[in-house]
Order: structure tokens, then sequence, then C-alpha cells
């Protein structure tokens, strides 16, 4: 799963982050929505930031965007979606044929899941993944619109995967991480969605955070 990532104002990341910050619907959400924008830092559920998202002439642009759905009969927002039954579930069909979405962060966090002998679960030890050889990751989304005191406004959720090896032993989900030359066709409406997630990168880095 992922429930939290880590955003550097790199130079790989900065021109993203910079475009959201300085759009007027950023300024629009910030008002109505008494949220901050985060430009770097750890993103947690329910934060503003930056996500690339096809713009009205359908070509990659910047948005700044909540995380999380918001669904009826679920207490909490929903900021991850299953790939595996993503097109099937009637809360993000929709997204998954048209609403396609990129988060880039600088790496993602996991916490380690320990099944103790009762069956349950304890958490252990924080760590930071990303992609090798990489500076960016991105994470593939869905996005739509919701509204709240009168302003229509972008929500995203992360899409999760069966675990590669390296991850296993922490967690049984992990994000679709996108290589970046797959990023214009994942968020293309008309573009294979299934087959462009047979891309999504495996041989990651995975370190103890401090």
């Amino acid at each position: 799963m992922c429930t939290r990532f880590y955003l550097e104002l790199s130079p790989e990341l900065r021109p993203y982050i910079e475009a959201a910050n300085h759009s007027p619907l950023k300024a629009k959400m910030v008002s109505s929505l008494g949220r901050e924008f985060k430009t770097e830092g750890e993103i947690r559920p329910t934060d503003m930031t930056t996500v690339i998202a096809p713009g009205r002439n359908g070509m990659p642009a910047v948005f700044p965007m909540v995380w999380g759905y918001h669904v009826k009969g679920i207490n909490h927002p929903v900021v991850n979606a299953r790939v595996e039954s993503a097109k099937e579930k009637q809360t993000f069909t929709d997204d998954w044929n048209r609403h396609r979405c990129i988060v880039p962060a600088s790496y993602y966090f996991e916490w380690e899941h320990i099944r103790r002998p009762d069956g349950k679960v304890r958490t252990g030890d924080k760590y930071t993944i990303q992609p090798r050889n990489a500076t960016v990751t991105y994470l593939a989304g869905l996005y739509r619109i919701e509204e709240e005191r009168g302003l229509k406004y972008p929500v995203f959720t992360v899409l999760t995967r069966e675990p590669c090896e390296a991850l296993a032993r922490i967690h049984d989900r992990m994000p679709v991480i996108l290589p970046g030359d797959a990023i214009d066709d994942w968020i293309n409406p008309d573009a294979d969605s299934a087959g462009i997630v047979t891309q999504a990168l495996t041989d990651l880095v995975v370190e103890k955070a401090e």
C-alpha cells in the first residue's frame, strides 16, 4: 500500500511543484478548503500536493490535488485502489478508463508488517523505497472531481499491486511505480491502461528510514 511519500525540491521535481503552486486552482483550493499546499516534506492522506494529469488539450499538465477520495459509507479518505480490481469497482471504473494521473515523488515510505503468533499484525521498522538509478518515483494513480463548499476540485488515489520480491518481506502491497517514459501514455484516456501497468518498475532500493 502507500500512505506516505516524500517530496524534495530537487531539480527534477521543482518544475512540477512550482507549476502547481502557482496555478489559479491552487489559490482557490487553499482559500475554500482551508488546506495548505505541500511543496516539500512528507505527504500524508488528505494533503494537497502536485499531480500530473491531462490538461484541456489532452497534453500532460500539472495540478494541485487532494489525496483521498470521499466515498459514501466509508468514514475515511480512500487513498489507495487495487490495480487488479479498480476497473471493475464502481468507485474507480470510470476513472480507470478516463481519469488516470501520475503522482511525482522522491520516494515513498512503508512500515514493516510483522504477523504475531496470534495472527494479528504489528508495525515494525519504517523504510524508504524508490526505483533503482532513478531520481523521481512516479506513482500511478486515478483522479476525479469532488465538490466542497461550492468549489469543484480534483482528488486522487494511488494504485497498488502485489509486492515485488524485495518488498514481500515488508508488506503485502506496494504502489504501482511507472517509468518516466510511460507518463504520457498512462494519462492518455485512449491508451491501454492494463498494458501500461505491465511496465511497472520492480527493481527498487529499500532502506531503513532514519
